[in-house]
């Protein structure tokens, strides 16, 4: 059996774990902290069996045959070892990643895929410094990972021809969604459309436009909706004219310009009005229910993801 190497216990490195084990590899995870490696796989446990309670369990497995293919350790020589596939997923300060990544670089495999969690650092900055950089390829996954299936694959500039063919394949064999980024840009694709949006959401607040709650709502029960099946193209494209792009163009290009210039450039994402985001926010999410709240929206992302999964399966399209 195949095994995989996850380096970094955190939220981001379990999901790694799980979607790994459910198609069916060995998982070594790796932490410098014995707790975390502790406290990660009892995790796990927890969270396969509520995939398990609530339906949604990935692979032909059961919840006990998978946590079994999840070692945890505290030697990264003995995690790294033999995988055919590196996972690093440590916070995003390059020179921790790059210091990691020089230590995986001289355990692993020169056939084994490296990767990197990382969100806005470009390849060629995490992995310049490699004898192994021809092996290397960020990606980026969507947070959480075992519901929100998108992984931005970015290759770094030494890339092997065959690195990001062979990593899409393995994204695709283990249930992920990879879209690739065809040239390095700081933040990839999703973060510098959320981190746009944010931006503008940011302006509104300050602005005393709306409220948080409401605009919150604006996205749950507005844009959200039109965006959990279909992009912001696809939407534009089925809301056109005959003529598709052409004619929302000509439609609305107009109104869109003149909105996009009123919008003012990027600013500190602190002060006075961060500090009423976080008063309007506590009032209908205390600190104290976090946990409870994050439960809420898995089980909201693991029944939409077995919505969508029905329909891709034709189990409710028409006859």
């Amino acid at each position: 059996m195949e095994r995989v190497a996850i380096v970094g216990s955190g939220l981001i490195g379990r999901s790694w774990a799980m979607l790994f084990a459910a198609a069916g590899y060995k998982v070594r995870i790796y932490d410098i902290e014995p707790k975390q490696i502790t406290d990660a796989l009892s995790n796990i446990r927890s969270q396969l069996e509520h995939l398990e309670e609530i339906g949604l369990m990935r692979g032909h497995l059961t919840k006990e045959q998978q946590f079994q293919a999840i070692e945890g350790t505290n030697d990264l020589k003995y995690c790294i070892e033999g995988a055919i596939y590196i996972q690093e997923n440590v916070p995003e300060i390059l020179e921790l990643k790059r210091s990691v990544h020089q230590k995986i670089d001289a355990v692993m495999d020169p056939t084994a895929i490296l990767t990197s969690s990382a969100s806005t650092i470009v390849p060629s900055d995490l992995c310049s410094h490699l004898k192994n950089r021809n092996r290397f390829i960020v990606a980026h996954p969507t947070n959480p990972p075992f519901y929100a299936p998108l992984v931005e694959l970015g290759p770094s500039p030494w890339a092997d021809p065959d690195l990001l063919p062979q990593t899409t394949a393995l994204m695709k064999k283990i249930g992920q969604s990879p879209v690739t980024v065809k040239k390095e840009i700081l933040g990839y694709v999703l973060n510098r459309i959320q981190y746009a949006l944010l931006r503008e959401c940011f302006s509104l607040i300050r602005e005393d436009v709306v409220s948080v709650q409401d605009l919150d709502m604006v996205m749950s029960d507005g844009l959200g909706r039109r965006y959990a099946f279909i992009g912001p193209f696809e939407t534009a494209y089925l809301n056109a004219g005959p003529n598709g792009m052409l004619d929302w163009g000509r439609k609305y290009g107009a109104d869109i310009l003149r909105v996009c210039q009123s919008f003012g450039g990027p600013e500190p994402f602190e002060g006075p009005t961060v500090d009423k985001m976080q008063s309007e926010m506590v009032k209908y999410l205390p600190l104290d229910k976090l946990d409870e709240r994050r439960k809420w929206r898995d089980a909201r992302l693991s029944a939409l993801a077995k919505l969508k999964a029905s329909f891709d399966s034709g189990e409710d399209k028409d006859n």
